[in-house]
């Protein structure tokens, strides 16, 4: 479903030229949940920006189900991957309401107004009907959360791209939008890439790990070789050894 090929993306120029991800490859299979670890600055999330569609400073190839997408994207290939972010409250315009932020996609997208998509958008992730009207500061932070999976499902893409998507919430609630993200790729037959740093969530989530150092991978990790501990990389044990599970 997704294909990289030599991906190197560089901020700066001259001097102050600095490559956050050094040609990388990458395949992620139709309905498959890949997880993406590493330090903070390892490239990581700048790999899942650049897959949304969000940096243009890439070269190399990326294909979405066998269509090569470039740094300048149609609405049609804007729909094929969408993005959760990490803070559900500064994603969401603090002054719309909530009804207001999940049509937006649909008007980007040439689509209009539609509220009816508007209130199955809500149902869908398990929300009353009535938080069209609210505005984000009304909502809990799982309450928002929500709501931002709604916004990026809305044009139905089937890939779902994920940064973090419960590192800001209370441990409590993380669950839950686990669950719900599970579920929604069970229905949807989506495909994920999950960006993370915590490690319990990627080996709830996730069917294969990549592991990210210095803007590269460096290991590849099964599900079973998360049960059993199993790496093949000096980094990726230090890394894993560092983490309670």
């Amino acid at each position: 479903m997704i294909k990289v090929e030599k991906l190197r993306v560089t901020f700066g120029r001259d001097a102050a030229m600095h490559t956050v991800v050094r040609d990388v490859d990458l395949e992620v299979r139709r309905g498959e949940t890949l997880g993406i670890v590493g330090e903070s600055g390892c490239g990581k999330s700048t790999l899942l920006r650049s897959l949304a569609g969000l940096e243009r400073g890439w070269t190399g190839r990326i294909s979405f189900d066998g269509r090569e997408v470039g740094r300048q994207r149609s609405r049609e290939e804007l729909k094929l991957a969408q993005m959760v972010f990490q803070d559900p409250y500064g994603s969401l315009h603090p002054r719309h309401r909530i009804g207001t932020a999940l049509a937006e996609p649909l008007r980007a997208m040439g689509l209009g107004d539609d509220q009816a998509r508007v209130l199955q958008a809500l149902r869908q992730v398990g929300l009353p009907l009535e938080f069209a009207h609210r505005f984000p500061h009304e909502l809990s932070g799982g309450q928002r959360q929500r709501v931002a999976i709604a916004r990026a499902l809305i044009l139905a893409p089937p890939i779902l791209l994920l940064d973090e998507p419960t590192s800001a919430l209370d441990v409590s609630i993380q669950a839950e939008v686990l669950n719900l993200l599970a579920d929604q790729r069970e229905e949807r037959n989506l495909t994920l890439v999950l960006v993370s740093h915590d490690l319990a969530v990627i080996a709830h989530m996730c069917d294969r790990v990549l592991v990210m150092k210095d803007g590269v991978f460096v290991d590849e990790l099964t599900k079973e070789d998360l049960r059993q501990g199993i790496t093949h990389h000096a980094y990726a044990r230090e890394l894993f050894e560092a983490t309670v599970m």
